[in-house]
């Protein structure tokens, strides 16, 4: 079932996502008079479809993506004659749209996702946009070990501005394994700590080991538990115990440290303060409550226009991150294991579609944003591709010769060959024990 599940969630999946890029394709191509061959979900032999209006509409073997095949395009000899409905008898603008017209049609979707999920209500960990001011440090981690301290405020991670703990989440997650400079605000004081990250998970994400303060809201009372027998529930936010402070990471320890001890916690249930007392029951040896605990959450849900104006900021900040990240991978900044391939793509489709419709929604959103800015690099076999020899031609104000265009799709295909095989054993690679990744050549 979960194989099939996943099957099935990649297919949802890849099949919004190819039919809005190549429909842009399709949409401006029929716009500007040019003939549509053929409109295929998947590549390779053809299994079914039909035909109307001169386009065959088909699905194809090979479910990895799909295509618009366009009259002449592709076609570059000088002297073939070329009929008005022809992809090269129209202008290079009038080319050009049609070939970008695929990603900008991948970014709409992403901004039209987004906005839903905005006015259905997304709900999301509190301290995500709240200051970055450290409330927790990991025993030995690297924040440790550079000297931090609770209560830190964190002001820049090498040289750019963090204004919220998500900002400092995507900073140091995007930089395993590096030195970074973290400058902060302790007292009156700025300092700039040298600070050299880890990196954890098979994603080999940065680690730092420095928390926010986050409060712990109570998700799930199992029954019988000394949670329930205090009167505790769903929904419950602690923010103290025995009168002092108290967020997640120390919460935790303190319910483990204190088996057979009544604490006295302070909770806010819905705007309303209470006292209560509960005696963590000793299991193997530690003290349990019999809670599922989480992050403090707030839902969020906007009207109409603010919802898009919301989903034009989360995307354009998206937008930088993946831009950010191509840059430091290609500079050896950033780890390739941070990469997802198919078989990725396919678990996590597989992840979201169980935890319910709005979560496949956003799923696709960020993948259609992701894919919308991909297939702009001036890669051959990608739109950006073309678009890049439409742009050089523009320039030189001339037409580039057959062959110089026959190399460079060569290029482009031995190119895309490259990135097929290592996404796809860059998937596998994350899947096997951590004493064969080694034999994995990257």
């Amino acid at each position: 079932m979960t194989i099939l599940g996943t099957i099935v969630a990649f297919l949802i999946v890849f099949g919004v996502l190819v039919f809005i890029h190549e429909f842009g394709h399709f949409f401006v191509a029929k716009l500007v008079g040019v003939r549509v061959e053929a409109f295929s979900f998947g590549y390779g032999k053809r299994l079914i479809g039909f035909k109307k209006g001169g386009t065959d509409y088909r699905i194809s073997l090979i479910p990895m993506g799909g295509y618009v095949k366009l009259l002449g395009e592709g076609m570059f000899e000088k002297d073939r004659p070329l009929s008005p409905d022809d992809f090269m008898a129209k202008t290079r603008w009038e080319r050009f749209l049609i070939l970008v017209m695929g990603s900008v049609m991948n970014i709409i979707l992403a901004i039209v996702l987004v906005a839903v999920i905005n006015m259905a209500g997304v709900t999301v960990p509190e301290y995500q946009d709240q200051t970055p001011v450290i409330g927790y440090i990991d025993p030995g981690s690297p924040a440790e070990k550079a000297g931090l301290m609770i209560d830190d405020q964190i002001l820049k991670i090498n040289g750019q501005t963090v204004k919220t703990w998500h900002d400092v989440e995507i900073a140091v997650g995007s930089k395993p394994d590096r030195l970074i400079t973290v400058e902060i605000k302790r007292g009156d004081q700025i300092l700039q700590v040298p600070l050299k990250t880890d990196k954890v998970t098979k994603y080999e994400m940065g680690y730092a080991g420095f928390r926010a303060k986050i409060l712990t809201q109570i998700m799930m009372v199992s029954p019988d538990s000394p949670a329930e027998k205090a009167g505790l529930k769903p929904g419950d936010v602690i923010t103290a115990v025995n009168g002092q402070p108290i967020f997640f990471y120390n919460f935790v320890k303190k319910i483990e440290e204190n088996a057979g001890k009544p604490l006295v916690l302070a909770v806010d249930r819905q705007g309303q303060q209470l006292e209560v007392t509960v005696v963590p029951r000793k299991e193997g040896n530690v003290g349990k409550i019999g809670i599922l605990q989480g992050a403090k959450s707030v839902t969020r849900k906007y009207s109409f226009f603010p919802a898009f104006a919301q989903s034009l900021r989360e995307n354009t900040r998206n937008t930088v991150l993946v831009i950010n990240f191509l840059e430091d991978l290609f500079t050896g900044r950033a780890s390739a294991r941070q990469l997802g391939g198919p078989l990725e793509i396919a678990s996590f489709s597989y992840a979201a579609m169980k935890m319910g419709f709005l979560a496949m929604l956003s799923w696709i959103a960020i993948i259609s944003l992701q894919l919308g800015i991909l297939n702009l690099l001036p890669i051959p076999v990608f739109d950006g591709g073309q678009i890049f020899v439409l742009m050089i031609e523009g320039i030189i104000r001339r037409d580039l010769s057959p062959k110089m265009r026959e190399i460079w799709m060569q290029i482009g295909f031995v190119i895309f060959v490259f990135i097929i095989v290592f996404v796809i054993l860059n998937d596998i690679a994350k899947k096997l024990p951590s004493g064969w990744r080694s034999f994995i050549p990257f």
